[in-house]
């Protein structure tokens, strides 16, 4: 079975799994339970054990915040980083063609 038909199955398998199911909520429960936005909220409760609820939601906002602000700079810099590399790389072999191109005799 090749990637193609293995992924199809997979689909298949999905629809058929979530056409068989009668609560989603229920499903679902576990994952939201252990969602981002839960790891920082206990994050916040750990560091703030004297805020109230609403203090803790904002904590937990602003941390969640900073880490997905976190991750965009990260993903930018390895992009400019790949960027980079490539436009040497293109320099390196432009300046290896012209100078063989200057090595060969004229006809």
């Amino acid at each position: 079975m090749n990637t193609s038909e293995r992924t199809m199955q997979l689909r298949l398998a999905a629809h058929i799994s979530w056409a068989n199911t009668t609560d989603r909520s229920s499903r679902t429960a576990a994952a939201r339970r252990a969602s981002h936005h839960t790891r920082f909220l206990d994050m916040a409760r750990k560091e703030h054990p004297d805020a109230t609820e609403a203090e803790l939601m904002d904590i937990a906002a602003s941390k969640k915040k900073a880490h997905y602000q976190e991750l965009a700079l990260k993903s930018a810099q390895a992009r400019r980083a790949k960027r980079e590399l490539a436009q040497k790389d293109k320099a390196r072999r432009v300046k290896a063609e012209l100078a063989q191109a200057r090595s060969k005799p004229a006809a």
